[in-house]
């Protein structure tokens, strides 16, 4: 599993992503990477076997995006604070409590670990909405943007 943590961290570094689980990159595993670090920086940590343990704060609306729907952004609650549990690389088991931006990321992408997109969250029009806004970007060839 190091090769493909190797291989997701090249990606979210070429992409400037805030996070990727393995399945951007066409692997069924349980592993994604996290920037941990302000928003205009890049601190990222590879996050392998991760779960939330624990949720804390209340469910707050944020924007949220995915290399997969690049320069498309929606609101989803989430918890403001969570207890994750994951492997490092060394295989050592570690527990961190994630808050604001950080800990919004982190739970997206262990969403999408678990085949859960963010859209899926979203109301059947919301969806749909996000969709179309996509789909007529496409055929303008304005899919700038970034997400994670």
């Amino acid at each position: 599993m190091r090769s493909v943590g190797a291989a997701l961290l090249d990606v979210a570094r070429s992409v400037n992503a805030h996070g990727l689980a393995a399945a951007h990159i066409g692997r069924n595993e349980p592993l994604v990477v996290v920037s941990f670090g302000p928003l205009e920086t890049r601190d990222y940590r590879l996050l392998f076997n991760p779960e939330i343990v624990a949720i804390d704060g209340e469910n707050s609306p944020g924007a949220e995006g995915s290399v997969s729907l690049p320069g498309i952004e929606v609101d989803i609650a989430r918890p403001t604070g969570v207890r994750l549990r994951y492997d490092n690389g060394d295989g050592e088991s570690t527990e961190l409590a994630l808050t604001g931006f950080a800990s919004r990321v982190a739970q997206h992408e262990i969403d999408q670990m678990k085949g859960i997109f963010f859209l899926d969250k979203l109301s059947r029009l919301k969806r749909d909405a996000a969709l179309r806004r996509y789909g007529k970007r496409a055929r303008l060839g304005n899919l700038s943007g970034q997400g994670g």
